[in-house]
């Protein structure tokens, strides 16, 4: 899942962005308004933490933008000020959610996850199943029929990612953006190391495969 940090404290944007990370997000970042808009309008995110004090623009101006180019990207919004009338500026502005500072990163995780499932606008599913595979969204567990499976949050993160594409080709470069964001290499092989480390922990046997590799293209997950 896809996320878009902006924050200029360098030592907040470290510990957020860790946490994140460590939870199954894949994390751009941004330190000013002027970059936080570019990817905004040019990236799809499932959601934006975006602090109000920047460099070069406010994030207020950035979510401004954001809704006038139609971007709905669910957003939270940090801010030093515990004012009414500054949350409701936020909000007003086109912000989701506000979050005051110091925050506990357990609460930004519930906020972000609450949104995420929201922000289709539709109902979000608790549960995915492909199969006698089910991942619990809400409690993060993975079961193959009566055995639990546990799962590092970057395989846990690119499961969900196969899982809601069912029967879908994925390419490397689209998971490797969906679960580690733009930091990597593009040479890089860490997707198919994931990949197999993930299809040795969800499969009984060779000939119970649910990740099948489509040579040249990238990766499906076919239910049995």
């Amino acid at each position: 899942m896809r996320v878009l940090l902006v924050e200029d404290d360098k030592k907040i944007a470290a510990f957020v962005r860790a946490g994140l990370t460590e939870d199954g997000f894949a994390v751009d970042c941004a330190t000013d308004g002027e970059e936080a808009l570019k990817l905004a309008l040019s990236e799809p995110y499932r959601a934006a933490v975006i602090d109000i004090m920047l460099p070069l623009r406010d994030g207020l101006s950035v979510i401004k933008e954001m809704r006038r180019h139609k971007v709905s990207t669910p957003v939270i919004v940090l801010s030093a000020k515990r004012s009414v009338d500054e949350r409701v500026r936020g909000l007003q502005a086109g912000g989701d959610d506000y979050l005051v500072k110091p925050f506990a990163l357990s609460e930004l995780l519930a906020r972000l996850h609450a949104l995420t499932r929201r922000g289709s606008g539709a109902a979000e599913p608790t549960t995915l199943v492909a199969g006698d595979l089910r991942m619990d969204l809400l409690k993060r567990e993975v079961w193959r029929q009566d055995r639990k499976i546990d799962l590092p949050p970057r395989e846990f993160a690119l499961l969900e990612y196969l899982m809601r594409n069912p029967a879908r080709v994925i390419s490397k470069t689209t998971i490797q953006e969906h679960v580690w964001g733009s930091d990597l290499e593009p040479q890089t092989n860490i997707v198919d190391v994931l990949v197999c480390r993930l299809r040795q922990r969800i499969q009984h046997a060779p000939a119970d495969k649910l990740i099948h590799t489509v040579r040249g293209a990238g990766y499906v997950l076919r239910a049995l």
